[in-house]
């Protein structure tokens, strides 16, 4: 789905909901101790500490990468992001979850604030995503949303699994 072809109203519900994304996540993980937020989730997936600095790391070497390059250069090649290599390298465990938020919230607005301001011609520029294929300005919205999505089902199941 690109974010062209949408309503104005759909477009501005998606553009809130990517907004609103920072501010759920603090307010899942708003109480947690601090040994609870190194808990891996089910079948080992992110802790809270893990999730966060994951958005956070994907909202700049991915999302906010692909929007500089796609807006800027003539049909980028963008690489993949591997997250959980990036998670390694990282040692997401040893970080702070406020400053993973921070980081989130920080990101998430300045790559709110760069499409808000791209040009109807700037939407259409497109590239290859490795893993993805050809990808335009205009599909990064609905793909950050997705993910966003499947952050929140993993943040549900995390919480329904560690807090009764």
């Amino acid at each position: 789905m690109q974010y062209g072809v949408l309503s104005r109203q759909s477009r501005q519900e998606m553009m809130e909901s990517l907004a609103a994304m920072p501010e759920y996540v603090a307010e899942r993980f708003a109480d947690l101790s601090a040994s609870m937020r190194i808990e891996s989730g089910p079948h080992g997936s992110f802790a809270p500490v893990e999730q966060v600095w994951h958005l956070a790391d994907l909202e700049v070497m991915g999302f906010g990468e692909r929007i500089s390059r796609l807006q800027l250069e003539k049909h980028p090649v963008l690489p993949d992001f591997a997250g959980d290599e990036v998670a390694r390298q990282r040692n997401y465990k040893s970080l702070s979850l406020a400053d993973g938020l921070e980081a989130f919230r920080r990101a998430r607005a300045q790559n709110l604030d760069r499409m808000a301001g791209l040009t109807a011609e700037e939407w259409s520029h497109q590239g290859e995503q490795q893993g993805v294929g050809p990808v335009s300005l205009c599909d990064l919205p609905a793909m950050m949303a997705a993910h966003d999505e499947s952050h929140r089902r993993e943040i549900e199941i995390w919480l329904a699994f560690h807090v009764q």
